[in-house]
Parts: structure tokens; sequence; C-alpha cells
């Protein structure tokens, strides 16, 4: 196994310190709230006003629990992303190990064309902060794909090949390509056939 196979995986927020009762209540009350307001309207169509008056607390109450709409956002990702890292570190293949790299490589853009188009609002709304766009889970992800290239000999600037082929997958790409009428499958036809060209295959 490599070691960014090994790798524990990186929650998209920090491990939070234990906190007082109420301060957890209410960081509770907060995704509770903005979860049931985002499923009723989508992120776009609430505010941070609206997620605090939904829980019943002061709107300083939520920057101090998550730093910025951004952060809130992040939070509300964090078991999702933590559900797919471990599918591709240490799931089945072809997504995880035991396949040839570049099945692995092309299953992961697979893979991870669905997950930014099924959490695109959230995604979307997150990366707009600058703090929160490059984040842990970011540098994970491109870790992966640049392994993967690694481990299909591709040569090289391995670095500025995995930012290239990431790109393919940015949330605001991928809804853009849809909005044009590109489907999933051939944004995956089209990350596959980048990745073949980049390893020589």
């Amino acid at each position: 196994m490599s070691a960014a196979d090994a790798t524990t995986g990186l929650s998209i927020t920090a491990a939070a310190p234990s906190e007082r009762g109420d301060a957890a209540r209410n960081r509770h009350l907060l995704l509770d709230a903005a979860r049931r307001l985002i499923a009723e309207r989508g992120p776009d169509a609430v505010s941070t006003d609206d997620i605090a008056a939904a829980a019943g607390v002061g709107k300083g109450t939520l920057f101090r629990r998550f730093g910025s709409r951004a952060g809130l956002m992040l939070v509300l990702l964090d078991e999702n992303e933590k559900v797919q890292q471990q599918a591709f570190m240490f799931g089945p293949p072809p997504l995880g190990p035991g396949a040839p790299p570049m099945e692995r490589l092309v299953a992961y853009g697979r893979e991870r064309l669905t997950f930014v188009h099924e959490h695109h609002a959230l995604l979307s709304d997150a990366g707009r902060d600058l703090q929160t766009r490059f984040n842990a889970p970011m540098s994970l992800h491109l870790a992966h794909v640049r392994m993967l290239l690694d481990a299909a000999h591709t040569t090289g600037d391995l670095d500025a090949q995995a930012v290239a082929l990431s790109a393919l997958l940015d949330v605001d790409y991928v809804e853009h390509r849809l909005a044009q009428g590109v489907s999933l499958d051939a944004q995956g036809d089209a990350f596959e056939s980048l990745a073949r060209k980049l390893c020589g295959t």
C-alpha cells in the first residue's frame, strides 16, 4: 500500500476541542437548522441570518462557531467527504487499492464528478472563501491524484499535472459544462482521455 493510501484521511474541519455544554448545544442547533433550511430551499436561498434565526441564536454565535458561512458549509460536507476518502484510500478496487493505477485514476475521476455534482451547491459556496477553498481535503485529493500519476510512471512535473487533471473536477467547472449539455459521463470520458495522455497510454 502506498504512503498516500496509508493516510488516515483528512477531515474538512479540524478536530474540534472539547466544547462547553452551551457551545456544543449551539453548534448542533446551527448545523440542524442549516441542514433543514438548505434541504428546503437550497444553499443559495439561505442566509446566515436565516440559519441563526432558525437555530434560535444570534448571528455572532454562528460566526464564533464556524468562522464564516464557508466554514459552516464545510462542516456540513465533512461526513460525506470522509466517506469518499475512505472509499478511494481503503475501499475495493477499482476505486480503492488493488487495481492498476490508471484504472484507479479513472475510477476516482468519475466518482469525484458524481460527488461534486451531488454536493455542488455546498462545495461552490464553500469555495468562495480562499481560506477554505484550498483546505486539507483538497490537499489530500491532489496528493491522491499525484500518487496515482506517479504509480502509472508519468513523467514531468507531477504536481502541475495533478492540478491540471483535478481542474476538470472543479465544482463550478463541472456545473458549467453540465449547463452546456455535457453530461457527467462525457466529462468522465474527458478526464480519462487527459489522464491517459499524461500517462502515455
